[in-house]
């Protein structure tokens, strides 16, 4: 009888604590729906129908397979503890072609394993974190995924492959190749100065992702990245950019163009990337324990400044042979009375414990422009920056080639040595033979014997790690490098350590008989695969033809001529799953 007493209940009685809970549960399990569902869809309209469906904690999975002009609207809401989960059947086996696209509304969502080939869309986003103005995304997540070659059939075309709007949302694990038309390739989006969020920042995260192959686009437009616009560049974004690997992303001069305030990029590592992580508009930046590496080839090119009260600290430059915009570290003039998407004054930029190796051109102050359509030249020096405990090594051109003079610039504890300083020797600089080793991944770090062990000046309390990971003591070292015994955290990266899971599987066995190298891992039948080799973990090559798989092992070897040429050197294999 005890649901009849609880009928008894007068409506909004509150007295009969007992009853009243027990009724609330029933309704919030009839609510929540039990436990979690998989609803699996073989066609968009089933597709569509089962996102209807979905409840917080829901899983909707596409059926592997090619979906044509699939126009995705994923929209729910879902929980912290219950996301509502969008995936492939098999993670890098649906394929989206045509003029697919993909628009994520709502909150608490996650999209994995898809892969965007074969198509195209004439304008707009391939991947969208909205479904209008109106409904931007929170909370979401976008991993495992692949846009690869996806370009209209004229670079003058307009697209971007992801456009992050809303806030607190993340693009992880997620490989992003071939892009050859106008556009950046993935954008962050601030709300607009009459958005009631306007003040608000996005907190996004963008990690771990591999950005590869994009041509010169040989027009403005073809970031890689950018991170707000010069209308909302003054506004607080916060949008941290870590863990990714850029690789021959050729676009433009901006790699990453950083337009807007209090941005974080730390711990990438740049390629063969012929251009520059530009802070072109903005203030309170943060570029740390990154690795950029040139390889000696034209173009490629380091960190280029504008603004205010940046920091770039704990980066290692190599072999960057880019000029002007392209230095492996310019800091630029400002423009008087400069409009929003104009040059506005270094203002107390701090550029220290960074090493510079074999560069074209280091250190490059006061670099000179003009603002596009106009004959509006720059002319006001960097104010009150400083430029302390660097490691600067080339035997090239100038070490510090400075244009204009600067106000107040402090030069404190720097270590530079190999040609022509190119200005005149200041207390903060010390020209001595850094006695550098190469060490592991080819990059050179102080001998036990450097000066510039110990030899760092100034507090600079918020050093307190180097490019590894590990910890700063008191004493510290001059340059991004600080001598100690383990605890390493950090290194250059790889593509092996970013990306799709499922584009870089595992090598079961590695077997070397004297004449050749055999591979051997687990496979799934009708999945292709290649393997790559490589001498440096840096650049690496198609060790043969891809193999399409017929067995749940496989096994493939390399010619013994081929193995015969890396004796006595490294040879460094990995395996990729092809989209």
């Amino acid at each position: 009888m005890k649901d009849e007493r609880y009928d008894t209940l007068p409506r909004g009685t509150g007295t009969r604590a007992g009853p009243l809970f027990g009724w609330l549960v029933a309704v919030l399990a009839a609510t929540n729906g039990g436990r979690a569902a998989d609803l699996f869809a073989t066609s968009l309209a089933q597709l569509n129908t089962s996102i209807r469906q979905a409840r917080p904690g829901d899983t909707v999975t596409m059926a592997n397979g090619t979906w044509t002009n699939a126009d995705i609207l994923f929209k729910r809401s879902g929980t912290a503890d219950n996301v509502v989960t969008l995936r492939a059947q098999t993670p890098g086996q649906v394929f989206l072609t045509g003029a697919s696209r993909l628009r994520m509304a709502g909150s608490y969502l996650a999209v994995e394993g898809l892969t965007f080939k074969q198509g195209y869309l004439a304008s707009g986003d391939v991947i969208a974190f909205r479904e209008d103005p109106y409904s931007p995304a929170a909370n979401c997540h976008l991993s495992n995924c692949a846009i690869i070659d996806y370009n209209p059939p004229t670079r003058d075309a307009e697209t971007r492959w992801v456009s992050l709007y809303g806030f607190s949302n993340r693009v992880d694990h997620c490989s992003f190749q071939g892009k050859e038309n106008s556009g950046a390739l993935l954008v962050v989006w601030l709300p607009s100065a009459i958005s009631p969020d306007a003040t608000r920042p996005n907190f996004h995260q963008i990690d771990h992702n591999y950005f590869g192959q994009r041509p010169d686009l040989g027009i403005n437009n073809g970031e890689t990245i950018r991170i707000g616009d010069a209308a909302t560049s003054f506004d607080i974004s916060h949008t941290v950019v870590e863990a990714n690997y850029f690789n021959e992303c050729i676009g433009e001069i901006e790699i990453i163009s950083n337009k807007s305030c209090e941005n974080v990029y730390r711990h990438n590592t740049f390629v063969d990337c012929e251009g520059a992580l530009t802070l072109r508009h903005g203030n309170r930046c943060t570029v740390e324990g990154n690795f950029f590496l040139g390889h000696g080839k034209p173009r490629t090119g380091g960190v280029r400044i504008m603004g205010e009260d940046h920091k770039v600290f704990n980066n290692y430059f190599q072999d960057l042979a880019g000029a002007e915009g392209r230095a492996a570290l310019s800091i630029m003039q400002g423009l008087v009375d400069s409009p929003l998407n104009g040059y506005f004054q270094v203002k107390n930029a701090i550029v220290a414990f960074n090493t510079f190796i074999n560069c074209d051109h280091g250190l490059v102050i006061g670099l000179a422009d003009t603002l596009t359509g106009t004959s509006r030249e720059t002319t006001l020096p960097p104010v009150d920056c400083r430029i302390a405990n660097n490691l600067v090594y080339s035997t090239r051109n100038q070490l510090v080639d400075q244009r204009i003079t600067p106000v107040n610039l402090t030069w404190e504890g720097n270590l530079m040595f190999g040609t022509t300083l190119g200005i005149s020797v200041d207390s903060g600089i010390t020209l001595a033979d850094p006695m550098l080793v190469e060490a592991g991944n080819r990059l050179w770090r102080p001998a036990p014997d450097s000066p510039a062990l110990g030899a760092a000046q100034g507090e600079y309390s918020f050093v307190t790690t180097d490019a590894d990971g590990q910890a700063r003591p008191a004493r510290k070292d001059v340059g991004c490098d600080q001598a100690a015994v383990g605890g390493v955290t950090q290194r250059p990266l790889t593509p092996a350590d970013v990306g799709p899971a499922w584009m870089a599987l595992s090598i079961q066995t590695l077997d070397h008989d004297g004449q050749k190298f055999t591979l051997r891992w687990n496979a799934t039948p009708g999945v292709t695969y290649q393997v790559q080799f490589s001498a440096d973990l840096a650049t690496w090559q198609d060790a043969g033809p891809a193999i399409t798989s017929s067995h749940s092992i496989e096994t493939w070897s390399d010619s013994p001529v081929t193995a015969s040429t890396s004796v006595g050197s490294w040879r460094f294999y990995r395996l990729t799953q092809l989209p």
